[in-house]
């Protein structure tokens, strides 16, 4: 299975998260969205919330919209932590 292959992204995501050395769908699943994300922004690239609820839906198989709509406070909570503890 490819990146693209996922729901919610495409070959421009796909782009951007290879740059940030995730190459697999694998990689993804081992890091998870908030990590992903972390990492993708730690490439130089600036990434808004949608990317991230589109990483969490994807791993999920939800639509960004859903991710959004029910799973925000608990992603925001832990990319905060994530940004504290480093």
């Amino acid at each position: 299975m490819t990146i693209t292959d996922l729901p919610n992204l495409g070959p421009k995501s796909q782009r951007v998260l290879e740059r940030a050395g995730i190459k697999s769908y694998e990689q993804l699943l081992a890091l998870g969205s908030v990590f992903a994300f972390v990492r993708v922004k730690r490439s130089g690239a600036e990434p808004g919330l949608n990317f991230l609820w589109a990483l969490e839906g994807a791993l999920t198989r939800l639509p960004w919209k859903v991710v959004a709509r029910e799973h925000r406070a608990s992603l925001l909570r832990a990319l905060e932590s994530h940004e504290r503890d480093v």
